[in-house]
């Protein structure tokens, strides 16, 4: 451990090692949807013997590489944005445009962690396809995605707003010891 990850607070390490495994999951499963078109291809062509399967598993795995991977870009930052009006006001009110637009976020991924569940305990009973599982599986992405985007965006926001009022009394500070020492 390098003394820079060690001054990270505890919290943000957590979130970067939730990150961290969300990224690692999504490549685990890009590598199985791979290896399953490969395994299509090679049934199609070689064995003259087309797996049915592989559509059902293909869907399931872009679903979880999608979802964890957009809660992955919400914590680094790598979704796309048009940042014109944080450029052209002043510093506190793009942090606060900052802080609005996190919150706007956090109650996205809320949004997408309740009716996730709902659509998970909807499906449970439903069988996919071919595969043989519960229907209810495709939806955990959908839930796991809306718990990582809220934390995510959620830390930003407490983090934001404490940098904004500590920021407010750096201000006063600074500014009522400049009127002592004037008097």
């Amino acid at each position: 451990m390098d003394s820079s990850s060690s001054k990270q607070p505890i919290v943000e390490r957590f979130l970067d090692m939730l990150a961290y495994v969300a990224t690692a999951l999504s490549g685990v499963f890009m590598v199985v949807l791979v290896a399953t078109f490969g395994w299509l291809v090679f049934g199609r062509y070689v064995l003259n013997d087309t797996p049915t399967w592989v559509e059902q598993m293909a869907l399931l795995l872009v679903t979880n590489i999608t979802f964890l991977a957009a809660a992955v870009g919400i914590h680094e930052r790598t979704h796309l944005s048009v940042d014109i009006l944080s450029l052209v006001v002043p510093k506190r009110a793009s942090q606060v445009i900052d802080i609005v637009i996190d919150m706007t976020i956090l109650v996205f991924g809320l949004a997408m962690a309740i009716y996730g569940k709902e659509l998970v305990d909807f499906a449970w009973f439903r069988t996919v396809p071919l595969l043989g599982i519960s229907d209810g599986i495709r939806y955990f992405p959908v839930v796991a995605s809306g718990v990582l985007m809220s934390l995510f965006s959620g830390y930003r926001i407490v983090t934001g707003v404490m940098r904004l009022f500590m920021h407010e009394s750096v201000s006063a500070d600074s500014l009522s010891s400049d009127v002592k020492g004037d008097q």
